[in-house]
């Protein structure tokens, strides 16, 4: 038994020595494992969101209905009172769908960010909307269509916080008649602060983000010289100061839409009606033709009492159908001529305009929304979006 037991160790002492004894005499290079850590390094979070086997699931479920008709909804009704009501007027019409700010006219997040988002330590969150995921589960359950809206460039709250990202006059930042800033559509930060904000709507289950004032401020070719702003990677561009601009613009929205397409969400932007009718706006750097080439939706803000004497209409306010009717007529040729053309859902109005003086305006109800949905309609435009305000819509409309 005691010659067995020593026969097997010593097979095993041969077994453990003669490997060791090759290597050696080899001088290959053996690791020391036993200081070896193992850790693991972050992962890219926008490279696993751009790979094709990537799709963001928020857990919500939305169809995109016949057509879209909806209502503009802001923080405050979003999140108080008024949007049972608003909810109740969608239920009982043919209404389908919110355009609901997310960041709002001054540059704050209409709901406060979780801790833990890269959006929290902005600071500009405001318990306007207090539970978002919530509300969004109503308009589930309600059959509802939500759409985030957010304001891109014209930003109060980023301006006064980064005055490198904004136009300074003087030592001041730059404001316009209303007291409002805009931050610069030439730098990729503000590009990606919107984006950003834009891929969290996304995935708490907004099916579309709606990009507004996507634009320069307004006259802003009377005053490019004599502000103080950065050009980033358009410096050295040879583009004219309009094309420039018409550059930054039409870069922006393509590459917001390629951030989020992984989040399976529509884009679309609001534009100026005008913008349709020429080649470009000048000062503000909005293209109508190569914007709605690069986004799922085009609307276009024609609210009759935006317009001066444009298609041979004096009052353009007085004659809601004409004035919509030809404007549709514009932007069906000009969108006609595009290869891959987005929906046109225009903004229509749904409030009265007693600025323009007696005899310039009337005040809008049943009859005039009624008169502006079959303008579009007559001219093969089947989707459109209220616009009032207050949230404060006409009873009775004939929205289908």
């Amino acid at each position: 038994m005691k010659l067995i037991k020593w026969t097997t160790a010593l097979l095993l002492a041969v077994c453990v020595t003669i490997p060791m004894t090759v290597l050696a005499d080899e001088k290959l290079n053996v690791e020391n494992f036993t200081e070896r850590t193992y850790g693991f390094e972050e992962i890219d979070k926008q490279l696993v969101a751009n790979s094709r086997l990537f799709k963001f699931d928020s857990g919500l479920t939305f169809h995109y209905p016949d057509a879209i008709r909806g209502i503009y909804v802001t923080g405050h009704s979003a999140g108080g009172a008024r949007f049972e009501s608003l909810v109740s007027l969608l239920d009982t019409t043919d209404l389908n769908a919110m355009v609901i700010d997310i960041k709002d006219d001054y540059g704050n997040i209409t709901y406060v960010p979780d801790k833990d988002s890269e959006l929290s330590s902005l600071e500009i969150g405001k318990p306007y909307i207090k539970d978002p995921i919530k509300m969004l589960k109503e308009l589930e359950q309600k059959e509802i269509y939500p759409i985030g809206r957010i304001v891109v460039f014209k930003d109060s709250v980023l301006a006064e916080k980064r005055h490198d990202l904004t136009f300074m006059d003087g030592d001041k930042v730059w404001k316009n008649g209303r007291g409002e800033s805009f931050v610069n559509p030439f730098m990729k930060e503000v590009w990606d602060h919107n984006v950003n904000i834009a891929i969290e709507a996304a995935k708490m289950g907004f099916q579309e983000i709606q990009f507004d004032y996507v634009r320069f401020p307004e006259g802003f070719e009377k005053r490019h010289d004599a502000l103080k702003y950065v050009f980033e990677d358009y410096e050295e561009s040879e583009l004219d100061p309009v094309q420039r601009r018409v550059e930054a613009i039409t870069d922006f929205v393509e590459y917001a839409r390629e951030k989020l397409k992984p989040y399976g969400v529509k884009v679309s932007v609001d534009i100026f009606g005008y913008a349709a009718t020429l080649t470009e706006a000048p000062g503000i750097g909005q293209n109508f033709s190569r914007i709605s080439e690069n986004v799922d939706v085009i609307s276009s803000m024609i609210y009759p009492s935006h317009w001066t004497s444009y298609f041979g209409i004096n009052k353009p306010d007085l004659e809601p159908y004409r004035l919509v009717s030809e404007y549709a007529k514009i932007e069906n040729e000009v969108l006609g001529a595009l290869e891959n053309p987005p929906i046109s859902r225009p903004w229509i109005q749904d409030f009265s305009a007693p600025w323009l003086g007696a005899g310039n305006y009337l005040k809008y109800g049943k009859t005039e929304v009624d008169a502006q949905i079959k303008g579009l309609k007559d001219n093969g435009i089947n989707e459109y979006l209220l616009w009032n305000a207050g949230n404060r819509y006409t009873p009775g409309v004939t929205y289908k």
